[in-house]
């Protein structure tokens, strides 16, 4: 009779633990999912704006560039040794959401603002900010519009869905200051409303005024004004769910920060692999196994240094000193020279 006592006592328990089970391999197996398609399929599918120079456009011949685009290049040279096997699609601010949450895309690297709610209702998991950025306006300098105050009962251009609207909506709302939002979902749309002249002033994150506003017809007639309105980090993001290719994205992020900062770039990545440093040699995959962890090879950074470069490189490729933008790093330097950005040990 104690026998079957126990059994019945204990048998909850046992119920308990194999619903357990179940759920951590149901877990576990969606996790690596997305890895062992990609791996299998041999090619990334990153979705990107396509839209925005300096972080993802398509130029005349049909090629990729930007900070955006080289992110999905380095994930791809650390999977595949190759940063070309990817096919990109273009993806307007209402549908990269859905792309990333019905698998449509491995990726989204799409200068999207981490938020919370991103971060919890929409299926979203976040890998590190690529770019610190903040919303701003911009406007025709003889507008003689200089504030925000400046704006009351002013016609702004703003794109839908996207943080910017409800930003602007925000900032007004809290300086009581009344205006005419005119929205649209197109982002080309929204700026050629504003060119035409039918805005007062047009709104998106400081970076994309200063790269659209190269392509207005008069550039130098165009001011995007000092006040700074949001903060707005901007980074890739995967499926929820999605642990190992998670994972794989955000370490690929981080290679680009620290090889900056341990002085590793495109150029020196070979001669650096002869090293005694053992921090370098962790990170170059020539000892230690840190790559097997990601289900990578172990010179997985340095195939993304290799083929794409560090931070610095990204960035000035794309934006710095010798690009049309000619944009300061500003918050964007490593946190050693006073900037955001900062990368875990490699170890």
């Amino acid at each position: 009779m104690w026998k079957s006592a126990w059994i019945l006592a204990i048998a909850p328990l046992i119920l308990t633990l194999a619903a357990c089970s179940g759920e951590s391999s149901q877990t576990t197996n969606t996790a690596s999912d997305r890895t062992d398609t990609v791996k299998s399929r041999r090619q990334l599918i990153c979705g990107v704006s396509g839209e925005i120079p300096g972080f993802s456009f398509v130029g005349t011949d049909g090629k990729y560039s930007g900070i955006d685009v080289d992110v999905c290049r380095a994930v791809a040279a650390a999977m595949f040794d190759d940063p070309n096997a990817i096919e990109f699609r273009n993806l307007n601010a209402k549908e990269r959401f859905t792309a990333v949450q019905t698998g449509e895309v491995d990726i989204l690297s799409r200068n999207t603002t981490w938020t919370l709610s991103r971060d919890t209702s929409v299926g979203l998991e976040f890998a590190p900010v690529v770019f610190y950025d903040g919303q701003a306006i911009m406007v025709r300098k003889t507008s003689n519009i200089k504030s925000l105050a400046d704006l009351k009962d002013k016609a702004i251009c703003v794109q839908t869905g996207t943080t910017s609207e409800q930003n602007l909506a925000d900032q007004m709302r809290k300086r009581s200051i009344t205006y005419k939002p005119v929205v649209f979902e197109d982002v080309n749309i929204t700026f050629a409303t504003y060119a035409e002249g039918r805005c007062d002033g047009v709104t998106a994150d400081r970076s994309a005024l200063v790269s659209r506003r190269t392509n207005l017809p008069k550039p130098e007639d165009n001011v995007i004004l000092d006040e700074v309105i949001s903060s707005e980090p901007l980074a890739p993001a995967v499926a929820k769910g999605n642990t190992n290719w998670n994972n794989i994205v955000k370490w690929v992020v981080y290679a680009l920060v620290k090889a900056e900062e341990l002085g590793i770039t495109s150029q020196n990545v070979a001669q650096m692999a002869n090293t005694n440093d053992p921090d370098i040699k962790r990170f170059l995959g020539t000892e230690g196994n840190l790559g097997e962890g990601l289900g990578l090879t172990n010179d997985f950074a340095a195939r993304v240094i290799k083929h794409v470069g560090n931070y610095a490189e990204v960035y000035d490729r794309n934006l710095g000193p010798k690009t049309k933008f000619n944009l300061a790093r500003g918050q964007n330097q490593l946190w050693s020279k006073g900037g955001l950005l900062y990368s875990p040990p490699f170890r």
